[in-house]
């Protein structure tokens, strides 16, 4: 039985994954960490992770990035296993993550779903057929209107698995309404969109002279994404410092 902190717990996603907790024989929320209280829960609810009085395997979190770096210095002096779903890191709190993981058991990932991690795959196989032969890269993002980062995680994701293909040779292309010129071949255009509750939908587009070839992923519930936080809990409970991700969680199953 692996035991969590739920860093985040009474945000949306803090909620479907104590629902789905309750469902799971193999994984027990001990603890939550949320300022806001307007939520009944059946295990106890605190400020800060600091305050945390119970004993835990791992902590999931789905918080806020201005909450990272405070929740990343807590695992490392306290050697606790963490996995960062939150999006929108800076910079800086990516240089922390990685340091981070010289210390602890770290598993970021831009979306946790079985599908999107899939999909990374297949934009690396594809962009090495088509970017060659001269096809042009879009990738376009959906959300709901609540979402505060954009492009999503997700998104740049997609883009860096297309890239990675490439040797890193493209550039990002994040709106072109201040632009007068021809798109550049070596480009990767990512744009978004806000709207109503959409849950996420990803679609990269390979477009060549007289055919368009679309990879695309839609989320009807959130409930994707909290099943993948809480395998890779389980997963990263018992792992030495580093830094994982989802396909080794999936490589595992």
């Amino acid at each position: 039985m692996t035991r969590v902190v739920m860093h985040g717990c009474n945000g949306h996603m803090g909620r479907v994954i104590t629902d789905l907790c309750k469902q799971d024989d193999n994984i027990t929320l001990v603890a939550g960490v949320d300022k806001f209280k307007g939520v009944e829960n059946d295990y106890p609810v605190f400020d800060t992770i600091d305050e945390v009085n119970v004993e835990f395997d791992a902590i999931i979190d789905f918080s806020n990035a201005t909450a990272v770096d405070g929740l990343l210095s807590y695992c490392e002096n306290n050697s606790k296993p963490v996995v960062l779903c939150t999006t929108g890191l800076s910079d800086e709190t990516l240089k922390h993550v990685d340091s981070a993981s010289g210390k602890v058991a770290v598993l970021r990932s831009a979306n946790m779903s079985l599908g999107i991690n899939t999909l990374f795959d297949l934009c690396k196989k594809a962009t090495q057929v088509f970017a060659d032969a001269g096809y042009d890269i879009e990738i376009v993002e959906k959300h709901h209107n609540q979402k505060l980062d954009a492009p999503s995680g997700t998104a740049l994701a997609l883009a860096d698995a297309c890239n990675d293909a490439l040797d890193e040779k493209y550039e990002y292309c994040y709106g072109r309404a201040d632009r007068r010129e021809k798109r550049p071949k070596n480009e990767i255009g990512i744009s978004a969109v806000r709207g109503g509750n959409i849950v996420g939908e990803h679609e990269v587009i390979f477009a060549g002279l007289d055919e368009v070839i679309t990879i695309k992923h839609t989320a009807y519930s959130k409930g994707v994404f909290a099943k993948g936080a809480i395998e890779a809990a389980k997963f990263l409970a018992d792992k030495p410092a580093g830094l994982y991700d989802m396909k080794q969680v999936i490589a595992a199953k």
